[in-house]
């Protein structure tokens, strides 16, 4: 286990970014998915997941999207792209370029407090779910939070990239450490060693999988862990108001010690992050001391007029229908296609090749097929676990979904093979 470095060593900023060692190692796999058409791809939303490309040499085509993260499919939800609209309309702006902390619309208020009742704790809003990562992971690092102690920031291995990325600036501000993936006992053993521990995780992992909650509340219950939990993922996916994968499994209170991360995109269909908070001191330190809050703007009107429609969406039966039809497209790819994540209730499939090209030619055959998905390679993953990620939503066609199941059982042995 890593020791403590001093504030401003080289050391330090070495042992948490190495974007040189990084580009040096992808390069030729981002070049050559690039050149293959899979990356940077251009296109315009037809109806559900259909999609026409508007450049490249496939310009013209239409194909079925696995990518977008919509997994409820409410990213072209009538309601929500007309709330975007009517907002513009009605304020007769699409963005006010000041910080938060001088002047707002009238609009994002009205947001905040909506969400704050549909999901029972002070929600403050942000433009991406990166940059409320970015206002709180070094408030949470400065021990205001936790009595005046910094607390020793302990980082899940697997905790995505807009989590990660801060762990430089977490380290200006008191001791990082990183553990293996859900290795609850590993955490247990730094909160023995320390007075005060927080812990920052996904609730959903963008390449699958979950976050233990109950071993993590049991941690809390025993030594005061603070959780940061980024559901982005998870968020409109469960509970009666799409609350979320983690805060559906929290405490009616979230209290002082967790503090919920998620997207107002992906699921929830608009565009946008927030902050689920426990307390009126959480949220007034917020709206002061959070850099985004503070001297950045808010979200555009637009992004807050969909927001609010989508949550009216979340407060009527639909939400419900949606979820299940999201498990029903789960079970029938699961019962065609074996994956590491078969038999979970999350929409997130990853199907393993391992060598990158041979990664990139499976996606490429895919593509040609009319199915667009992600080709993963290091540093999204290890490197020589490349493969391709499927995102399933509840607007996929159970005949397109099957056609995909088809086509994928029918190259992958030419791709092991292959590779």
């Amino acid at each position: 286990m890593s020791t403590e470095v001093s504030a401003g060593s080289t050391v330090g900023a070495t042992r948490f970014r190495n974007t040189a060692s990084v580009i040096d190692r992808t390069r030729t796999y981002f070049e050559e998915a690039h050149r293959r058409g899979l990356m940077a791809v251009y296109g315009r939303s037809i109806q559900e997941r259909a999609v026409t490309l508007t450049a490249g040499e496939r310009e013209g085509n239409t194909i079925t999207d696995y990518v977008r993260c919509s997994y409820l499919g409410l990213d072209n939800h009538p309601a929500i792209v007309a709330g975007a609209i009517a907002a513009v309309e009605q304020y007769r702006s699409l963005h006010w370029s000041c910080a938060r902390t001088r002047l707002n619309f009238g609009i994002i208020g009205d947001l905040e407090d909506t969400l704050t009742q549909l999901f029972g704790a002070r929600v403050i809003v942000y433009s991406t779910v990166m940059v409320a990562n970015m206002g709180a992971l070094p408030i949470i690092a400065s021990g205001h939070l936790t009595d005046g102690q910094r607390p020793v920031m302990v980082f899940d291995r697997l905790a995505h990239a807009s989590l990660a990325f801060h762990k430089p600036v977490v380290a200006q501000e008191t001791q990082v450490e990183t553990i293996p993936h859900n290795d609850l006992d590993a955490l247990e053993q730094i909160c023995c060693k320390h007075p005060v521990v927080a812990y920052v995780c996904d609730g959903v992992y963008s390449m699958g999988g979950f976050a233990p909650i109950p071993g993590l509340l049991r941690l809390q219950d025993k030594y005061g862990l603070f959780l940061y939990i980024d559901d982005a993922h998870g968020i409109s996916l469960f509970g009666d108001n799409g609350e979320g994968f983690a805060r559906s499994q929290l405490p009616p209170e979230l209290g002082g010690r967790t503090i919920v991360a998620a997207s107002l995109g992906k699921g929830f269909g608009a565009s946008g992050g927030m902050l689920l908070l426990g307390t009126a001191h959480q949220e007034a330190l917020f709206r002061c001391y959070s850099l985004p809050h503070a001297f950045s703007a808010s979200p555009n009107v637009a992004a807050i007029g969909a927001a609010l429609a989508s949550a009216d969406i979340h407060q009527t039966s639909e939400l419900k229908l949606r979820q299940e039809r999201l498990a029903e497209r789960i079970a029938f790819f699961d019962k065609r296609i074996e994956t590491g994540q078969r038999g979970a209730a999350l929409p997130i499939r990853m199907i393993k090749v391992g060598d990158e090209f041979a990664a990139i030619d499976f996606a490429e055959r895919l593509l040609e097929g009319g199915f667009y998905t992600s080709v993963t390679f290091f540093p999204t993953v290890a490197r020589g676990q490349a493969g391709i990620r499927i995102c399933l939503t509840a607007s996929h066609d159970l005949s397109d979904l099957e056609r995909l199941c088809c086509k994928i059982m029918s190259d992958k042995q030419q791709t092991l093979t292959s590779a």
